[in-house]
């Protein structure tokens, strides 16, 4: 590792110029960063993760093992993004016909958790501290604090931004009593 450099990239991986990488972000085996990137500080991208090109990710992001996050997509901070996970960046691909005109953006809010194997169909807009469930298909924008299952994804709920789900639905109240009592 280069004693200037102030994040970690192993040696298995690639970090292609110009991109900007912030302190204390760990980048892991197999993985690609691809030019005009940028991520945050203490980010922690996992093995086989392929990012960009012109991605912008956020502070304190984890994305596990597995994922693209394609062109079109902006993580906020906070992050979280399951095994496996998917992001598209075109809604009618065809591999015979260009489309990278049509990129559509996609954003997910900070403090957002997308579940393994979670599809995210561009053009949508993940809300702030969302929980996307394991396997979901986001079809539409998902608001804040907001559980959603299934597929396609629908909402099932409402989460603190501790994560812990909230008794009762009310999107006004979206504080757990734990988190209320260290307001």
């Amino acid at each position: 590792m280069d004693q200037n450099k102030t994040y970690f990239v192993h040696e298995s991986s690639y970090v292609d110029e110009p991109c900007q990488i912030g302190e204390g972000t760990k980048i892991w085996h197999f993985s690609h960063i691809l030019k005009n990137s940028r991520i945050g500080k203490n980010c922690v991208i996992g093995q086989n993760v392929s990012i960009g090109p012109e991605v912008s990710i956020g502070n304190g992001c984890k994305i596990q093992n597995n994922v693209s996050v394609y062109k079109g997509v902006t993580l906020e901070d906070d992050v979280f993004c399951g095994p496996s996970c998917v992001f598209t960046n075109v809604y009618t691909p065809r591999a015979f016909v260009e489309r990278k005109d049509e990129f559509l953006p996609t954003t997910v809010k900070k403090g957002a958790s997308i579940g393994a194997n979670a599809t995210i169909v561009c053009g949508v807009t993940i809300g702030r501290y969302a929980f996307v469930g394991a396997g979901a298909v986001v079809k539409a924008d998902v608001p804040d604090h907001a559980v959603v299952v299934g597929v396609p994804a629908r909402q099932v709920g409402w989460a603190c931004k501790c994560g812990v789900p909230l008794k009762g639905g009310k999107s006004d109240d979206r504080c757990c009593d734990r988190c209320r009592g260290m307001e």
